[in-house]
């Protein structure tokens, strides 16, 4: 059993500031959970989103500069150690814990193994290393924790399938007029939603041209895309195509912070996340909390997420399944409230509060 009083370093290749508010914004409610509970929490994070190889290189080697100070400075004052991402935070994390004997404990969160581990032959070699050696190892869905086990053969009580949990304060069932007289949103228009990073990766071409197709029987519909341009070339791409198929009622946002987007959710008829790949899905779990019925994709920790009717799942990268999952659930009342009645339970069992429970118990382990 470790003490309440050990000091502990949160390394994250993501975190947000006061100008990029939700960048890794699911961090930050974990730290400040895991104060809440007593523990001293220093960060170590990547706080600028901004891609490209120039941004990349620069805010990695800054990451790295700065990890060698805190190493050097205050190496010796952590007993545990918490990286999200395994690299280059896990990584980074391995220094503190065979220097100084910290507990090391790595989140894998998705794009760490299904991307990031992938670009090169060495970073798969380290990401395999730090999973090893690290003393737990989190995973935030099913789809992973299968990979840790059987990919990188890691030893399965030291993995723990656990997410990072939906903050019920902020994500909660609002009346939809409300919400929409907040935003100055049509009454009666029915709402499909998109909230994440604007890149290929989370299927806006196919969503775009089923959103398209669905217009062909149904009128009145509006997509609203909120979210970063990580990947400005395929903003672009999808910019050029909706105006030469002249399609109306597509609207892209700019981010939003987290009461914002919850009343979005609220406002929605419909949450879509149709990713080619996935960890987990928390915004999806933020719509089911906001009584939002969800459509999303049959990958990674999604498909586990949105089980049972939790939400309805449709195969990747496949247009017409898309249009009618999405069709079904505006045009049949049924449908709609079985989703948002599972999604609600499901919500419940991915409480923040409760999770932290849970994550404070593999601190102490």
């Amino acid at each position: 059993m470790r003490s309440i009083e050990e000091k502990m370093l949160v390394i994250s290749t993501m975190y947000p500031t006061k100008r990029h508010t939700v960048f890794g914004v699911f961090i930050k409610n974990q730290v400040e959970q895991v104060r809440n509970r007593g523990f001293p929490v220093d960060v170590l994070a990547i706080k600028d989103p901004r891609m490209g190889k120039v941004n990349v290189i620069r805010k990695y080697s800054k990451l790295l500069l700065q990890a060698v100070g805190k190493f050097l400075k205050q190496g010796r004052s952590y007993q545990i150690v918490h990286a999200h991402y395994l690299f280059p935070s896990g990584w980074i994390g391995l220094w503190f814990k065979r220097w100084f004997k910290a507990k090391l404990i790595v989140t894998a969160h998705g794009g760490d193994i299904d991307k990031m581990a992938r670009l090169h032959p060495w970073i798969y070699k380290q990401t395999k290393r730090v999973l090893e050696q690290a003393d737990e190892v989190i995973v935030v869905g099913a789809g992973l924790k299968q990979a840790v086990l059987e990919e990188f053969q890691i030893k399965q009580e030291k993995v723990h399938l656990l997410n990072m949990g939906v903050d019920r304060t902020v994500f909660h069932p609002k009346p939809k007029e409300q919400a929409r007289k907040e935003l100055q949103l049509h009454a009666t228009n029915k709402i499909i939603l998109f909230v994440g990073n604007i890149i290929e990766a989370k299927g806006l071409s196919e969503l775009i041209a089923a959103f398209h197709q669905m217009q062909a029987t149904q009128k009145n519909l509006e997509l609203r895309l909120i979210g970063p341009k990580k990947d400005p070339a395929f903003y672009e791409v999808l910019v050029q195509s909706i105006e030469q198929d002249k399609i109306k009622g597509v609207t892209f946002h700019e981010p939003k912070q987290q009461n914002e987007i919850a009343t979005w959710m609220t406002a929605a008829d419909l949450f879509v996340l149709p990713s080619y790949i996935e960890g987990f899905g928390l915004v999806a779990l933020e719509a089911m909390a906001c009584h939002t019925p969800v459509v999303g994709t049959a990958v990674g920790g999604l498909q586990t997420l949105l089980a049972d009717n939790a939400g309805m799942t449709v195969a990747p990268k496949q247009i017409e399944p898309l249009r009618d999952a999405m069709t079904n659930v505006l045009t049949d009342p049924d449908v709609s409230q079985m989703l948002i009645h599972y999604g609600d339970k499901r919500a419940q069992e991915n409480d923040q509060e409760r999770l932290i429970d849970s994550l404070i118990t593999i601190y102490r382990r």
